[in-house]
């Protein structure tokens, strides 16, 4: 009755008529951003977070903002996976297994139509579940000492490269990266670190500086790169036909595949293409002979969308409890309240008790203006694929500036932004991932702070680290996330060869 309590503040919150506004405004741009090939939800978030500074918008109104915009980016992932046979995002490889045969057969308006659905339910269904399970799991990380507050975070880089992580080697230098830069400025004895004397960085690198640089400003130092001018030609999408009885054979379906999702969603550093692999591979599985899996079949649309929404939902969940991101996404919203003041983890739920329930409500009012906007709005969705990006870029470039300039108002910031976009150019052509970067430069600073006052505790004992039941299982979890992408890894990334990958994107979910 409590959580419910708590749900109907969200909603009041979440009702209110500018904060209803930019769920509107988050869920289409969202929509858009998945839809173009090679964005994807991380870049979407990171490009659109100096747009809410420069708005001014209160904490609970940005947070709105842009988890509509995550929200929405993994709606429209699967735009360009049905019509064009190229995934907007790495958990939408799997759509284009079935969505493309589909739009082939000319069905794809029923494909958009069954997909949005099914992604509807999948998110319907982590939402719920994160209403259930956040509360849950809050309370108990209360018990949490340093000790083994710091074992989560060497849980979180350990399983930061997914099972699904290309190459685990480069993950683990991409996070040492992010841990070095994290040193840069006074530390908590009043020490100087890295600072060369420059008085900008007394107080450390800056997250969002940092995020903005790596993932839009490199995008769009890999669009000039490509002369990408040109947008793509404008799809045919058929009148749709679609029945009540299409509706009721992808149900079960995009219930058992929201289920797997959440649950996918939920482990640190599986993430949503984890989730679409896993709900499509196991619905195969289910129906066996009944299914025309690879050749159009309607359920293998419904599969991997439900099962990549529930995932991102998921994601929340360590995030917003324990202040580990679920996905790549998420650590960009974990920057984003770190920015605003705000310490995610188990104290949030009673310190920030209306943004962490207004963000809830919003999601599950999010997931109805996903479901309005993507049945009947999908030609517009459509049309704007056909944009060249040469109209698109001045108009991210505009907003990364203005909006990076509106937080300190001085011009070293856009040098240094302007340096991490090289930077991270450079990480991408190198194959090294962004996210752990940014993962690295969060959960840096906590992990110093946790170790130093476990040490202080134990007067040096380095033991205290292993001293408890709790610490012991989180470290055995850690040794486990490091030794199953060597694993498991290879095989999942077999299974998912039959979808064309994205050209250029830093990462997936």
């Amino acid at each position: 009755m409590e959580t419910l309590g708590y749900l109907m503040d969200g909603f009041g919150v979440a009702l209110q008529p500018h904060n209803l506004m930019f769920a509107l405004l988050g869920a289409f741009l969202g929509t858009l951003i998945g839809a173009l090939p090679g964005l994807g939800p991380a870049n979407g978030v990171a490009i659109l977070i100096p747009l809410a500074f420069s708005l001014g918008l209160a904490p609970e109104t940005a947070l709105i903002m842009l988890t509509s915009v995550y929200a929405g980016a993994m709606y429209g992932g699967r735009i360009s996976s049905i019509l064009l046979n190229i995934p907007g995002d790495e958990p939408a490889m799997m759509t284009c297994l079935d969505g493309y045969p589909m739009a082939q057969k000319g069905k794809a308006s029923e494909a958009l139509a069954i997909s949005a659905v099914a992604s509807f339910i999948g998110s319907l269904i982590a939402t719920i579940g994160l209403i259930l399970l956040a509360p849950l799991l809050a309370n108990f990380a209360l018990t949490f000492g340093p000790a083994e507050y710091f074992a989560l975070f060497m849980l979180a880089f350990a399983t930061l490269g997914g099972i699904t992580g290309k190459n685990p080697i480069k993950t683990v230098v991409a996070a040492c990266i992010g841990l070095m830069i994290a040193t840069v400025g006074i530390d908590n004895t009043g020490v100087q670190r890295y600072t060369f004397g420059v008085l900008e960085l007394f107080e450390g690198v800056d997250f969002i500086i940092a995020i903005v640089g790596l993932f839009a400003i490199s995008e769009l130092l890999f669009f000039i790169e490509e002369r990408a001018g040109g947008g793509k030609e404008k799809m045919k999408v058929n009148k749709l036909s679609l029945s009540w009885k299409d509706i009721r054979d992808i149900l079960p379906t995009s219930f058992r595949g929201g289920v797997l999702g959440f649950v996918a969603g939920v482990l640190p550093g599986a993430g949503a293409s984890l989730g679409s692999f896993i709900s499509y591979t196991l619905e195969k599985r289910v129906l066996g002979k009944k299914g025309a899996f690879g050749t159009g079949d309607p359920r293998g649309v419904a599969a991997p969308e439900a099962g990549n929404n529930a995932a991102s939902s998921g994601a929340l969940v360590p995030m917003l409890t324990l202040g580990v991101p679920g996905s790549g996404t998420t650590a960009v919203l974990l920057a984003l309240l770190i920015s605003l003041n705000i310490t995610p983890g188990p104290l949030m739920f009673t310190q920030n008790a209306d943004i962490v329930w207004g963000v809830i409500a919003a999601l599950l009012i999010g997931n109805f203006l996903l479901l309005i906007l993507n049945i009947p709005l999908v030609g517009i969705f459509v049309k704007l694929l056909s944009v060249p990006p040469m109209y698109l870029l001045p108009i991210v470039t505009m907003i990364a500036f203005v909006g990076i300039y509106s937080i300190s108002n001085t011009i070293f910031d856009l040098y240094f932004m302007v340096a991490f976009g090289v930077g991270g150019y450079v990480l991408r052509k190198l194959e090294i991932p962004l996210v752990p970067v940014i993962l690295g430069l969060l959960l840096g600073p906590e992990m110093e702070k946790n170790l130093r006052h476990a040490m202080d505790i134990s007067d040096g004992d380095w033991m205290i680290l292993w001293d408890s039941g709790l610490a012991i299982g989180l470290w055995v979890f850690a040794g486990l996330g490091l030794i199953l992408p060597y694993i498991v890894g290879p095989l999942l990334r077999r299974g998912m060869k039959g979808a064309t990958p994205t050209s250029g994107s830093p990462e997936s979910d």
